[in-house]
């Protein structure tokens, strides 16, 4: 009995311990793109600052998109899920870092219409424009919620016009599309450069929402699971996962 303590860290106060182990921070189903963007900083900003680059993350957003692209291959939904969901997460510190409101792009990409044919729902095959049509932009359409903008998306790009399997292969084109517009900018460091990077990440998001779509799947309800108590992993606010134990994770 003399060992026991209340807390687990005898250095830790009662107020230390109730701000360490109490703390939460999570995702409700009915969470913003623009919340989710926020909650993502506020749970792993800390170590992405510390520990990795603007390359690093792109690594990983890279790293994990191509296992869910293996979860489609292999038949495999959850796979596919839980790796697509850890890549938006590493998606989202990416776009922390570099500053950019993906909620506003998106609605500026996609004002409810195709960003190429200005159509919804798209008929970029039919009409096989040659360059982008710009429509006025009604904000009174403009979706509230992640899940309105999935439901947006799936207005625009009907998931029966495609297999999943397509919806895959869309997915990784953008994602190289995406590395070229950074490496670019990276090279050139230009306003125009960093503005091609935003509309390449807001193509890439649509896509990736479009493969949420063709299996069925509120992204925003994974979403609300996977982060329901601070990081999905230790569960602190800042994430406590050490970098060794990130490099290596499996899924």
């Amino acid at each position: 009995m003399g060992d026991f303590h209340p807390y687990p860290n005898p250095k830790e106060t009662p107020i230390i311990f109730l701000y360490n182990h109490l703390k939460m921070a999570s995702v409700s189903k009915d969470v913003t793109i623009k919340k989710y963007q926020s909650f993502v900083q506020e749970v792993y900003g800390l170590p992405d600052d510390r520990q990795f680059s603007a390359w690093d993350m792109l690594s990983n957003v890279e790293r994990f998109l191509m296992r869910g692209l293996k979860g489609i291959r292999k038949e495999n939904q959850e796979k596919t899920k839980f790796n697509l969901i850890i890549s938006t997460s590493w998606l989202m510190s990416l776009l922390n870092q570099l500053h950019i409101d993906i909620e506003e792009e998106l609605w500026q990409r996609f004002p409810y219409v195709c960003s190429y044919c200005a159509s919804c729902p798209c008929q970029c095959k039919q009409k096989r424009p040659e360059s982008r049509k710009r429509v006025p932009i009604d904000n009174a359409k403009r979706p509230k919620t992640f899940s309105d903008f999935q439901k947006m998306f799936r207005e625009i790009y009907p998931p029966e016009t495609r297999t999943l399997e397509h919806a895959g292969i869309h997915l990784a084109e953008e994602l190289g599309e995406v590395s070229e517009a950074i490496l670019a900018y990276r090279s050139t460091r230009d306003d125009a450069s960093f503005k091609n990077v935003t509309l390449e990440i807001a193509d890439l998001i649509s896509c990736l929402i479009g493969v949420f779509n063709s299996m069925s799947v509120d992204l925003a309800e994974e979403l609300s699971i996977h982060f329901a108590d601070n990081c999905h992993v230790c569960h602190k606010s800042p994430c406590a996962c050490s970098f060794d134990f990130i490099v290596n994770f499996k899924s």
